[in-house]
């Protein structure tokens, strides 16, 4: 399942990729100009690249809980796995520990399999350059990805008492370049997004495949369905966080079909330093 796990990583992707930008013309709030699609572009790439969402960024600490579930192609239950994690981000980037399996705290053989791979993660992350260092989850957005589609402002309405930009994406053509596996997902995506209009920041995303993805021309397996959502939250300093996703991935791998959905939440956001105190 590790390629599935790469096409639901590259769903997520797309979503908060393609959530930044817009290629038609919108409103700021009320009194200020007018803007034009790539001034919203310049803005939400301005806002990735700047060292409030990198190395200047706050360390935070919060805790993620997932659920997925396979089920048969009756929708029957065939397995459920919760995992708890806690999550530690320094400078814009992410460390995962998991501590929780179906409720239960790691032990035994593990445990020390998860220690091993703290202790090598957190190496990494310290020897490795600063752009190079741990996992940058909240931070997708390349121009490569974001010239794929095409985006057309829907509306504007308020999200969470914050006004957004609603946006509505598709790809460009039927045939984008695949660069990487998970470009196969990517280039099928569509859907809609909301923009924070002050911050320039994804609140939220629902996307879908348009056509089905074939894996190595449908020998390994074939991805029908992907239907994925996911809200993000502002904290009060101004840091953004994805806070809740869910999707359903239907499918074949090799000769029998799949069908998965999955669930991630995020919470007990919190400053590093106030964590330790």
């Amino acid at each position: 399942m590790k390629r599935l796990c790469r096409y639901v990583r590259a769903a997520s992707v797309a979503g908060l990729l393609a959530g930044g930008l817009c290629f038609a013309s919108a409103e700021t709030p009320a009194g200020a100009p007018t803007l034009t699609g790539e001034e919203i572009m310049r803005r939400t790439v301005e806002r990735v690249e700047s060292p409030a969402c990198s190395t200047n960024r706050p360390d935070y600490e919060y805790q993620k809980h997932t659920v997925r579930e396979d089920l048969d192609k009756k929708g029957r239950l065939r397995e459920h796995k919760e995992k708890l994690y806690n999550v530690e981000v320094h400078s814009g980037l992410s460390l995962l520990k998991l501590v929780e399996i179906d409720g239960q705290p790691l032990a035994g053989a593990e445990l020390a399999k998860q220690q091993e791979r703290d202790t090598a993660e957190r190496a990494k992350w310290v020897d490795s350059k600063p752009d190079k260092r741990g996992d940058n989850r909240e931070n997708f957005l390349t121009m490569d990805l974001v010239s794929r589609y095409k985006f057309t402002v829907a509306d504007k309405k308020m999200l969470k008492g914050r006004m957004t930009y609603v946006l509505n994406f598709e790809p460009k053509s039927a045939n984008l370049p695949i660069k990487k596996l998970p470009d196969r997902l990517v280039n099928h995506i569509a859907g809609t997004v909301w923009v924070d209009a002050e911050d320039f920041e994804i609140a939220r995303a629902d996307v879908h495949l348009e056509a089905e993805v074939e894996m190595w021309g449908g020998i390994i397996g074939t991805l029908r369905r992907c239907d994925f959502s996911f809200f993000r939250s502002r904290m009060d300093d101004g840091v953004w966080f994805n806070s809740f996703s869910h999707g359903v991935f239907e499918g074949r791998k090799l000769l029998e079909p799949f069908l998965i959905k999955y669930m991630s939440e995020s919470s007990d956001f919190r400053r590093h330093a106030l964590a330790k105190n």
